[in-house]
């Protein structure tokens, strides 16, 4: 097993369950805008490339003003219920804990002040030594730009560090970083799905994460 010093994680699919709260607030700004809503698990699938691609592809449209609307209705919705049904994944509180040793980031497409509130809501602030949300400008994973930014910040060599998440964009986001992968299959994204980007490792639940970077 490789020798690790920095472990990256992925916020929604991989540290915290919160497919629910962002289904519901998603069905919210469709009533405010007049669209019928959608299943939860259709919504799911449209999680992870950031809030403004999560909303085109949930509205089914590029229209501009639309997209602006429902952006700001989703804005209010989700600021408001982020955290009625958000919860840590099992096991994930330990795996923290269990690495409090190592250097820890969270790195996500999730907007910044999304992710602040759920970590504090969490009790999560200290348990990361970086914690890296979108902003203006930021190049989105699978672009490496996050992992880079948060590897030069904590003065780790990308050969020692991990990326761990639920989705393709965090195993292509890895590879072109040059750091390891980790892809999780508990997450939102699919197993099937993460095998096939080739990650340097594939763990079925969070604990397995103890046995492999230790």
């Amino acid at each position: 097993m490789p020798y690790v010093e920095l472990l990256i994680f992925d916020l929604d699919g991989t540290v915290i369950d919160s497919k629910k709260d962002i289904a519901n607030s998603v069905n919210l700004t469709f009533r405010d805008v007049g669209l019928p809503e959608k299943p939860h698990e259709l919504i799911y699938t449209y999680v992870g490339n950031g809030v403004r691609q999560l909303i085109i592809d949930a509205v089914g449209s590029d229209d501009p003003k639309l997209i602006d609307d429902a952006l700001d209705c989703f804005e209010q919705h989700y600021l408001s219920h982020l955290l009625d049904h958000t919860q840590l994944f099992p096991g994930i509180e330990d795996v923290l804990a269990h690495f409090e040793h190592k250097k820890t980031a969270l790195v996500t497409n999730k907007p910044a002040h999304y992710t602040e509130k759920i970590i504090a809501g969490l009790n999560l602030s200290s348990a990361f030594d970086l914690i890296l949300g979108a902003g203006p400008k930021m190049q989105l994973k699978p672009h490496p730009e996050m992992l880079l930014k948060t590897v030069s910040a904590l003065n780790v060599d990308v050969k020692k560090t991990v990326m761990i998440g639920d989705s393709l964009n965090d195993i292509h986001a890895a590879k072109a970083a040059g750091v390891f992968s980790c892809g999780v299959g508990y997450g939102f994204g699919h197993a099937a799905e993460l095998k096939t980007s080739e990650p340097d490792f594939l763990i079925e639940s969070s604990v397995e994460l103890t046995t492999l970077f230790s």
